[in-house]
Order: C-alpha cells, then sequence, then structure tokens
C-alpha cells in the first residue's frame, strides 16, 4: 500500500478513492471516542466531517501486514490541530482493520508549567 497516498487520500475526502485502499469487511476502530465502524460508515465519519483539511505524516512504521502512522491533521485555515496515530492492518495489500488514536493537540496543563518541566517540541 502506497502510505502517502492513502494519507492524502483520506485529507481529500473523496470517498471512492479511499475505499479503494481496504477490504470490503474491514473494521476501525477510534479508540479515544470507544466507537467501532464498518468500512461504509467510516467512510462516511470521514468524508462528511467538515471542512477542507491538510496534514503531514510526522513518522511511518511498516513490518509485514502492519503500518503505523503518526501524522499530524488540521484544518486548511490553521484554526486547530489534530494528532492521530493509526495501525493499519493489511491484507493483500489492502486494509482488513484499523486502529486509531485521536487528540486534539494543546497546551501542557497548568500543573506540569507550574512544576517548570519539559519544552515544546517545536
Amino acid at each position: 500500500m502506497d502510505t502517502n497516498r492513502f494519507f492524502k487520500t483520506v485529507l481529500s475526502q473523496n470517498a471512492e478513492d479511499l475505499m479503494k485502499y481496504f477490504q470490503r469487511n474491514a473494521v476501525i476502530k477510534w479508540h479515544c471516542t470507544n466507537e467501532v465502524f464498518t468500512l461504509d460508515e467510516y467512510i462516511k465519519a470521514n468524508c462528511e466531517y467538515p471542512g477542507n483539511w491538510n496534514g503531514e505524516i510526522e513518522r511511518i512504521e511498516e513490518n509485514a501486514n502492519t503500518i503505523i502512522l503518526a501524522c499530524r491533521v488540521f484544518p486548511r485555515d490553521n484554526s486547530e490541530s489534530f494528532h492521530v496515530v493509526s495501525f493499519i492492518h493489511l491484507k493483500d495489500d489492502l486494509i482488513i482493520e484499523m486502529d486509531e488514536y485521536w487528540s486534539d493537540d494543546g497546551l501542557a496543563p497548568e500543573w506540569r508549567k507550574k512544576m517548570k518541566i519539559g519544552k515544546r517540541i517545536r
């Protein structure tokens, strides 16, 4: 699977093209919100989400039939920022299962700031 092209297809919200990366019986789990989706439900959730999106892959790890992606996703107006880690499991070079963990980007909590520990990554 072309991981970079897959990520760009997710961002473009093109349902027809996105469908081509999955087995028909694929299962997609969004663990942070305790949801599991069929392929059709995932396509609907991804492609009907409001806004126009950009993003960047920060890290890719590939091993046999598993791809791990760490990505930053943000609207084109840069009004928000999110990180997602995706564990993609392939069968015959198509996604059969995908586990995703989404997080809103933000500042360190006040209790850690008071401790004066840690530094900004960027």
